[in-house]
This record gives structure tokens, sequence and C-alpha cells, in this order.
């Protein structure tokens, strides 16, 4: 085997043309998966994943709260949907922030305000200072989670980036999971302050995020503040040749030079200059924007429509004790964790848009049944609903792969957090009419109906309208 690396390798930072942000995109295409790309994964993840272990706890904290303080229906349901109010504002305001300030900035502040809110949960005695709170908390998860998207997105190379993005965005499904199992067993047993105590203690990863993780070199060279783009790239370069062991491959593709151009070439000049939100409307990005935005909804509506009102479910309408209901809750989570790894492992392979088609297109034809077997027992209700999470929990976990491949680096935060503002939509309209929903009728049956046509339409404009983005970089999809 010949040793030569003059013609198939180069060191790592080299740019035999100059640094642009063509050639940052070609030399991230270049970077086989490594121990630096794992790393990286693994810091964001665990801070994405106390960020989903922060979300889901208020559910499993209602049923205490409504007895603690005699909540009404009303009540539970806006303790059950403030935070995502304050998710869907901070989703908006992050995407901004990152796209001008960076992406780990902002994910590092993000992190350290929901840790000092959740401790300051802890305190709270009455229904006001909790709702006004949880706001604040959900101001700062819904300013991480997009971004983080966005920001995994922007250091993968486009061969299985689903896979790879997808299994970092296991995390957030994975807490979810692991918050329910422990939330079911620490409420019960300590009372629902002690786990926003144990949610406060991984705010001290935003100081973790700010020394190891590098700003994004796509995000730097758009700034145009390229020659920290190609020191940032340089020092990414390094770390994985040192990894590897071997020096990197050539660029692949067009040559650095010439890839920009070719890229612009294929969209219009409105599209090459699109920025902020209405550059997310402009073009092709049109079409993009309301359709990941009608899959982002209509998925988050039956996702928090089902999870967030199952305990209480399972307690008021089949009179489970809260130990039972939590539990049975919990097996939903954990089902909808295995369709998550299930789309990781084939999403490259089956692509984004048949992905969506099949998982709420299921998940809907699951729910219907339910409710035209009159959901009358919780066994029942636990089946079909933990078989539907494998569909909707899918279908959600790859959005956050999908969303960022739709946009350019200039305006990716931002569509990412428009996505984020819009799942927030669906996760407080779910919730509210489910519980419009259940509080009039005399059984659960309509509810599964609504939930299960919501998904319909969802799985409906993901088949016909959704564009395929596998295995493309991200400068070819997004010029």
């Amino acid at each position: 085997m010949s040793t030569d690396t003059s013609k198939d390798a180069v060191a790592p930072g080299a740019s035999p043309a100059g640094t642009t942000r063509a050639t940052i995109a070609a030399r991230f295409e270049r970077l086989p998966l490594s121990r630096w790309h794992v790393t990286v994964r693994l810091i964001v993840g665990v801070v994405t994943f106390f960020e989903a272990f922060d979300q889901l706890l208020i559910a499993y904290a209602l049923p205490e709260l409504r007895d603690e303080w005699q909540l009404s229906t009303g009540d539970a349901t806006a303790v059950l949907t403030v935070g995502s109010a304050g998710m869907l504002v901070g989703a908006l305001l992050s995407g901004r922030l990152a796209d001008r300030y960076g992406r780990v900035k902002v994910i590092a502040y993000c992190v350290a305000a929901s840790g000092l809110v959740s401790l300051a949960l802890t305190a709270c005695t009455s229904l006001a200072p909790f709702l006004a709170l949880r706001f604040v908390q959900g101001l700062a998860i819904g300013g991480e989670v997009p971004v983080a998207a966005a920001f995994i997105s922007e250091i993968t190379r486009s061969f299985k980036r689903g896979r790879f993005v997808l299994l970092y965005e296991l995390v957030f499904p994975a807490g979810l999971t692991i918050g329910a199992l422990v939330a079911a067993w620490v409420v019960p047993a300590a009372g629902w302050r002690v786990m926003f105590a144990v949610a406060a203690v991984p705010g001290l990863l935003a100081f973790l995020v700010q020394r190891k993780v590098p700003e994004s070199p796509r995000w730097l060279a758009e700034r145009g503040r390229l020659e920290e783009a190609d020191a940032v790239m340089t020092g990414i370069e390094a770390k994985v040749s040192a990894a590897t062991g071997e020096p990197l491959p050539r660029p692949t593709g067009p040559a650095p030079a010439a890839h920009e151009p070719v890229a612009a070439a294929t969209a219009t000049p409105a599209e090459r200059t699109a920025t902020g939100l209405r550059g997310l409307f402009t073009g092709r990005y049109r079409r993009r924007t309301l359709v990941v935005g009608a899959i982002w909804f209509t998925g988050y509506f039956v996702n928090y429509g089902v999870t967030s009102w199952l305990p209480s479910i399972y307690k008021d309408a089949y009179g489970l004790p809260l130990s039972d209901a939590l539990l049975y809750s919990t097996v939903t989570s954990v089902a909808g964790l295995l369709g998550c790894l299930v789309v990781a492992l084939t999403v490259d392979v089956l692509g984004r848009r048949r992905i969506f088609a099949i998982c709420l297109g299921a998940s809907a034809a699951l729910l219907l049944t339910l409710a035209a077997l009159g959901a009358g027992t919780p066994a029942q209700v636990l089946i079909w609903t933990s078989l539907s999470a494998v569909g909707f929990f899918g279908s959600n976990i790859c959005l956050y792969l999908y969303t960022p491949e739709l946009y350019p680096t200039r305006m990716r935060a931002l569509g990412c957090s428009v996505g984020g503002a819009v799942n927030r939509l669906g996760v407080i309209l779910g919730p509210i009419l489910v519980g419009v929903v259940y509080a009039a009728g005399d059984s659960v049956t309509a509810v599964f109906v609504m939930l299960g046509a919501v998904a319909l339409v969802g799985a409906v404009v993901a088949g016909t309208l959704a564009e395929e983005t596998a295995n493309r970089p991200l400068e070819e999809i997004s010029p």
C-alpha cells in the first residue's frame, strides 16, 4: 500500500484556494467520523438531554400539584402549557441571536438559565410564581434545543448525516424517557420539589460547553470571520487526524474555488441574498418553511396531546393510583424512544419524506383504531398509545435533522428556531384542546379521534410536499 500522501491527502488545515465559505464546507466533507465528533456530540448531547429532562417533569408533577394547590382543570392546563409558551418565544429569540452572535454562546447561556430556574422552582408555594418561573425556563429550553440542532448539522458531512445527527438527537427522547422513569419513582416518594432540585444541577454544564465546544466554522465563515473560521477548522482537522492516526483526504466534490458558484447558480438572486424571517418565505424556502412547519405542528400536537394528559387520564378516568398512572405513562415514553432509535438507523436509507409519511400515518391509524375500540380499559390505552408513540416520536426526532438541512448557514438557526416555535404551538394547543375535549365528553374516545385526525394531516402533507435531502451537502440543498 502506498504511503505517498502528496496526491491523495493534505495536511490538516490546508486550503490551496484560500478560506471561503465553500472551502470550509469542502473541508468538512472530507472529515471521517472520529473521536472528536463523538466528543462534541456527547457534550452538546448531555446538555440537550437535561433540557428534555426539565421539559417533561411538569407532566409528572401535575397530579401532585393539583392536589397540593387545589388546581382547577384550567389551572392544570396553564401549568402544562406556560412552559411551552416560553419555549415558543425562546425559540424565536434564540435563532436570531445564534445567527448573529454564534451557536455555542447561545447554547451555554440557555442551559445555565434553565438550571437556575429549576432551583428557584423548588421554593414555589403557590401557582402564580410557579407559572412565571416555568415561562422563563421555557425561554431557555426553547432557545437551546433548535440552536443545538443547527450546530450539530453544521459540523457533520453529508454522507450518513442522518444517522450521525439522529444518534445525537436520541438524547432528547432519552431525556424524556429517563425523566419519566426517575419522576415516576421520585415524585410519589419524595415530592415534586426534589425532582426540580435534581434538574438544577446540570446548569453547571454551561461551563463545559464554553470551554470544550468550538464555534461552528461554517457560521464564522458566513459572518466574514474567515481567519477565525480557518483557525477553528484547522484545530478540528488536527484533532480528527490525530484521532484517526491518518492524514486527511483531499476535499471531495467540485474544486473549492468553483463550489460556491456552482451552488449559487441553482438559486435566484433573491434566494442567494435571503436572510432573516422574510428570507424563510423567499423563493424555494417558502414552500420548505410551510411544509416543515405543518409537520412540526401536527407531530408535536399529537405528541404532547397524548403524553401530557396520560398520567391524569389514567388517574381520573380509570381510577389508577398515582404510581400506576405514572408507570403506564412511562411505558409510552419508552416505546417512543424505541421509535426514535429505529428512525435514526433507517433515515439515510428510507429518506426523510418517507420517514415522516410512514411514522405519522401509522400513528394516525393506531390512534383511530384505539378510538374505534372504545378505549374502554387502561390496558387498551397503554397498548395502542405506546404503539402510536413509536411513530410520532420517530417523526418528531427526524425534524431536528431535516429542518437544519433546509436553510443556508446565514439563516439556519433562525429556520430551526421558527420550526421550534411552530412545534411549541402544537405543544400548547395539543394539551389545551385535549383538555377541552376530555372535560366535555363522557369518555376519552373523542380525544383519540382528534389526535388521530391531526396525525393523518401531517402524514399527507409530508408524503406529498416534503423535499428529500438525504446524503446531500448542506450547501447543495440550500445555496
